[in-house]
């Protein structure tokens, strides 16, 4: 049996390269197809896709703590 390739993504739970340079290519359109934050573009485009496959699998992902900051359930007083 075939799957598309939208649904083994899905289940891969990543974004394919294709997906993540388009989406790119667009925030580059949408910020006026300036120059020379071609990184952020791409950084950015691989953030928005992933916490978008993350949303549709039900994975939560979470930030990490700033340096010197712990949790409070673990902190001896």
């Amino acid at each position: 049996m075939l799957r598309s390739s939208t649904t083994e993504q899905l289940i891969k739970n990543a974004p394919t390269p294709e997906e993540v340079r388009q989406r790119a290519y667009q925030i580059h359109i949408e910020r006026g197809g300036f120059h020379g934050c071609d990184m952020d573009d791409l950084l950015q485009a691989e953030r928005e896709l992933q916490e978008k496959y993350n949303k549709y699998s039900g994975v939560v992902t979470r930030k990490k703590k700033p340096e010197g900051e712990t949790n409070a359930s673990t902190t001896k007083q």
